[in-house]
């Protein structure tokens, strides 16, 4: 008889690895606040969370086959739970970072890995995939209750006391471990010290430099410490970047060759269900992270509303996410994932272009619940299928390397949609204002001036009444400062749809890599084995 409180013992562990994101996006404009930093910043360390998940998350893997699931999982909880107790305390942007985005980083790249292997070590078959898309769905559900908690934890009380509740949570996960059954170590197991590094310094260089594309600039320098060739640093770390990991893929084949254990087998990216089903984990939390970073900006600065008020509007897509997760699971026994995602990516396009319509100066309310409600519905459905498909892809000997492949692809788009859509934003405020300024005839040249100098050392997403009191203070007149204000004002929204409209584009982007997804219910048939991926 299948035990299925091993499964919720996952499922707690699950919910607490997504809650924190879902917190900390309603939680920006009073993080902004109390850290007495910029929107910029709390950017970064959300990004930088989800990017030390993505860059560990390989070697979180291979520690669980080197030393034991379980064990690894609970010395991940042990490191989670003291990072959430830091954040708690936290006093500074530095601990901040420290607690949240380093220490709760390392125990979730630790912890998801070891997960996937312990659901596949206590389940089998049928109740395999149910087992996995229950972990969907409830990840779902961590999106769900993220904003609406973490939104009224923020108003009525504090946004420290989540991470309180964190503690206690991990400690009664670290209680209950033990009827967690055990799955068999995988023999000879080594941890590749240098891949390590190698993907761990590449993930982080190509991201930290898309990051940093709203302060240095994409191309033309703006506030960038170098300027090589006269162009912004950003292009060269983003490339620096690409080539430590083509390095690490030349490493990880060598090691192969030579008979050693690479820290992930190449040979597992031939299997195109499994590449497949990574590249769109990726693009899917790329475009859900994007938009759940750009969507609270509207909302608080541009608006004005409070956490608990952005947590309720954000409900919908919550709510509808969690009930399509578990729906989208039922429905695989009937269609294939490769149409199930599509059409789910499809309801997402639509979910842009309605949000699209409500990124206007006064928020309206009905139109805005509609949109979101549909973008939960088309995420949910792409979140139900590709978990189990990459998992179905692989036997059991490849599941943890496949979950650590499966993990990375989410926390590094998680970590790049932020970044993105966040560059894009902060990006398309400066060129939107600074553009909405100059060709403004009832402002005068000496004010423009002094627009150009400050667009030209780069900006953050602030309240207009920033802007407002900023003219003030350098001596700038009642009209002009009206006047610039409204500009600014405009700005804002154009940035925001522009970023929208990225999301978008990803999308389009992501749907051909969803041709290899399978065609029918993995529950009707096991798809063929690529033949390149056993003889390798």
């Amino acid at each position: 008889m299948v035990k299925w409180g091993a499964l919720m013992i996952l499922a707690a562990a699950q919910f607490l690895m997504v809650l924190d994101q879902a917190v900390m996006n309603v939680a920006i404009s009073t993080l902004v606040e109390d850290f007495n930093t910029t929107v910029t910043t709390i950017q970064a360390v959300i990004a930088f969370y989800a990017l030390v998940m993505a860059g560990l998350m390989l070697t979180g893997g291979k520690l669980g086959d080197i030393f034991g699931r379980r064990r690894i999982f609970v010395a991940g909880m042990i490191v989670y739970a003291c990072g959430s107790a830091l954040t708690a305390a936290s006093g500074s942007v530095a601990t901040l970072t420290l607690g949240w985005s380093v220490l709760e980083g390392i125990g979730a790249a630790m912890v998801l890995p070891a997960m996937v292997a312990l659901v596949a070590g206590s389940y089998e078959g049928r109740e395999r995939a149910i087992a996995y898309g229950v972990l969907g769905g409830v990840a779902g559900a961590g999106i769900a209750v993220g904003p609406i908690l973490g939104g009224w934890a923020t108003t009525e009380l504090s946004w420290r006391i989540v991470f309180v509740g964190e503690v206690v949570v991990a400690l009664g996960i670290l209680a209950s471990i033990r009827t967690v059954r055990e799955p068999e170590l995988k023999p000879g197991a080594t941890l590749d010290w240098v891949g390590s590094v190698l993907s761990a310094l590449g993930l982080g260089l190509v991201v930290y430099g898309i990051l940093q594309a709203g302060t240095w600039g994409r191309l033309r320098p703006l506030d960038s410490p170098i300027e090589p060739f006269g162009f912004s640093l950003v292009p060269f770390v983003v490339a620096a970047g690409a080539m430590v990991l083509l390095a690490f893929v030349s490493w990880e084949r060598h090691r192969e060759s030579i008979g050693k254990q690479p820290l992930v087998h190449i040979r597992l990216f031939s299997i195109p269900s499994l590449r497949s089903g990574s590249w769109t984990l990726l693009a899917q939390n790329m475009i859900l992270m994007g938009i759940f970073f750009t969507v609270p900006l509207y909302l608080q600065v541009v608006q004005g509303l409070d956490a608990l008020e952005t947590g309720v509007r954000m409900l919908p897509a919550s709510v509808c996410m969690f009930v399509m997760a578990i729906v989208g699971s039922a429905l695989s026994r009937r269609f294939g994932a490769r149409s199930l995602v599509r059409v789910g990516l499809l309801v997402v396009l639509g979910s842009v272009l309605l949000l699209l319509g409500t990124i206007n100066p006064r928020l309206d309310d009905a139109g805005f619940l509609v949109a979101m409600g549909v973008l939960g519905t088309g995420i949910g459905q792409v979140v139900s299928q590709l978990g189990n498909v990459v998992q179905s892809s692989v036997g059991d000997e490849d599941r943890s390397e496949a979950g650590g492949i499966q993990n990375t692809a989410l926390q590094l788009g998680s970590s790049l949609g932020t970044a993105v859509l966040g560059a894009i934003v902060i990006t398309g405020l400066l060129s939107s204002f600074s553009t909405n300024v100059q060709q403004n005839p009832e402002i005068s040249a000496s004010v423009k001036g002094q627009v150009s100098v400050a667009v030209s050392s780069g900006g953050s997403f602030v309240q207009s009444g920033e802007v407002r009191a900023a003219a003030e203070q350098a001596g700038v007149g009642t009209g002009d400062t009206d006047k610039v204000v409204s500009e600014y004002e405009d700005a804002q929204l154009q940035a925001l749809k522009t970023a929208l409209l990225g999301a978008g584009l990803l999308i389009l982007v992501a749907l051909p890599f969803t041709r290899n997804l399978p065609v029918r219910p993995l529950g009707e048939a096991r798809e063929e084995p690529d033949v390149s991926a056993t003889s390798a």
